[in-house]
């Protein structure tokens, strides 16, 4: 009986674990990659909550942030020079955009009175798949 190739064999297996770590991104997961990465071509540093700087640079975007109490997470919270200015909320491409700024306009009223910011509300809300983006800004507060 031939005995296997040890050096196809581990191959194999390495294959295999690879492929057990791969992940399947979900459809909002994917719409914040796109998200990502048209934020990072336009100059914004990307950074998730847990590693917050908001001094890093003139344009921070930070994912998953918490808001006040009542008023959930925003998916970004953009930040201009140290001060907080926007939001933007990701929903799964395909998503109709349409009617989502009500849930934005309320994420951009729930900022912490801690954090620094031009005004209140926050003036820009954006809603975007990744491949369609809406937004508004310079709202009258």
């Amino acid at each position: 009986m031939p005995r296997p190739d040890r050096s196809s064999s581990a191959a194999y297996w390495h294959t295999l674990v690879v492929k057990s770590r791969q992940t399947v991104l979900t459809p909002e997961e994917k719409a914040r990659e796109s998200i990502d990465g048209m934020l990072v071509s336009a100059g914004w540093l990307i950074q998730h909550r847990a590693d917050a700087n908001i001094g890093a640079g003139s344009g921070v975007a930070i994912r998953e942030f918490a808001l006040g109490h009542g008023f959930g997470e925003a998916d970004y919270l953009l930040f201009v020079d140290g001060q907080a200015a926007g939001v933007v909320e990701a929903k799964k491409e395909g998503s109709t955009l349409t009617g989502v700024e009500i849930q934005t306009q309320k994420y951009s009223e729930g900022i912490p009175e801690a954090l620094p910011a031009p005004r209140r509300p926050l003036p820009f809300i954006y809603q975007s798949t990744g491949i369609e983006t809406l937004g508004a800004g310079l709202r009258a507060g």
